[in-house]
């Protein structure tokens, strides 16, 4: 039975006890927790809370918003500006980075996001979510540029996410391991409900998008198609395929019971290195996963030593089960470029 102990106790101990967070970075993940269970609140309300649908505008990706990727987003920008914990932030839904207001004092980090993951399931009732990523502000100079975001995944400072589902569970890591939070809508209270997770590293679960099939790479076709070849085939067991279409829902379960996820490169769009954001959803997924035991790579190099050169980056992901990881990337390097 794990300690019922809150989030804010959780925090408060790792950082007398244990020294992992400074005060201004617990005091930041605490607001970002209660933004969640704004979210929360307006996720749960559905069609009664008139939050279905699109919002008829598009983010700087060009994708069509849905209301509560627009909702989530505002919820989160009010919530941060005025805490003077953070310099500025930065959000897959925005074009550029947000300064907190001179009015409010200035921090020293810097905090990424991509409000709502997963805005495909919304109107579906599947489960979505908040990813995070927060940084240290280098420098001590006043002012703050985009420059400042593009630090390697390696130098976050913490990085989470936000399930909203069946329970609505928020993961998180410090850097000292993973530790999940459960949210009990009697009290409005986050209690840590496991800690120290590890991810199993093996499995027989992969989570990936089959229609892509025919554009990926060879060294994905091979890991898949000996997937699919079972017991018969060179991995000598069965495998099954789970695929939620939302990072959330499907790193949450391979960081509850093992798996891989991949989004890997594919042909389609031949420049492109990737689908998914490095700044807002592989770099946070990325540090969590590895925290936990497993691994993550685009295929070629691990993903928390890739230095962004754009604040929108994106990238192949390749993360989960240890074993699994380090196979499907063997496979990139057996195959010439």
């Amino acid at each position: 039975m794990p300690r019922r102990i809150s989030l804010t106790q959780y925090l408060v101990e790792q950082q007398r006890e244990h020294g992992h967070i400074p005060g201004q970075l617990r005091l930041l993940i605490e607001v970002v927790a209660r933004a969640c269970k704004r979210i929360a609140i307006s996720v749960n309300k559905g069609a009664l809370g008139d939050v279905l649908g699109t919002a008829g505008s598009e983010n700087v990706q060009g994708e069509v918003q849905k209301k509560l990727d627009v909702i989530a987003n505002e919820v989160l920008v009010e919530a941060n500006e005025w805490g003077g914990h953070l310099a500025a932030m930065a959000s897959e839904e925005m074009d550029s980075i947000h300064v907190v207001p001179n009015r409010y004092p200035q921090g020293e980090y810097l905090l990424l996001f991509d409000p709502l993951d997963g805005s495909s399931n919304i109107d579906v009732n599947v489960s979505i979510g908040t990813i995070f990523s927060v940084l240290r502000k280098q420098g001590h100079t006043r002012g703050v540029s985009e420059e400042d975001f593009l630090q390697p995944g390696k130098h976050q400072a913490a990085a989470g996410y936000c399930v909203y589902g069946p329970q609505t569970t928020l993961v998180l890591t410090v850097g000292s391991g993973v530790a999940m939070f459960t949210l009990d809508r009697e009290t409005g209270s986050w209690l840590l409900t496991e800690e120290g997770v590890q991810i199993p590293e093996d499995t027989k679960e992969f989570a990936i998008n089959m229609s892509n099939m025919r554009h990926w790479a060879p060294p994905v076709k091979r890991y898949i198609d000996e997937c699919l070849q079972g017991k018969e085939g060179p991995r000598g067991k069965d495998f099954n395929m789970r695929w939620v279409a939302s990072m959330v829902a499907d790193v949450h379960r391979i960081l509850t019971r093992g798996g891989v996820f991949m989004y890997p490169w594919d042909q389609r769009e031949p420049d492109k290195p990737g689908k998914l954001r490095l700044m807002y959803e592989a770099n946070p997924m990325a540090f969590l996963v590895e925290q936990a035991g497993g691994r993550a790579t685009n295929g070629h190099e691990r993903i928390l030593d890739i230095v962004p050169k754009k604040l929108h980056e994106r990238v192949s992901v390749m993360l989960g089960s240890r074993h699994e990881v380090e196979r499907v990337t063997g496979y990139h390097a057996d195959t010439p470029a």
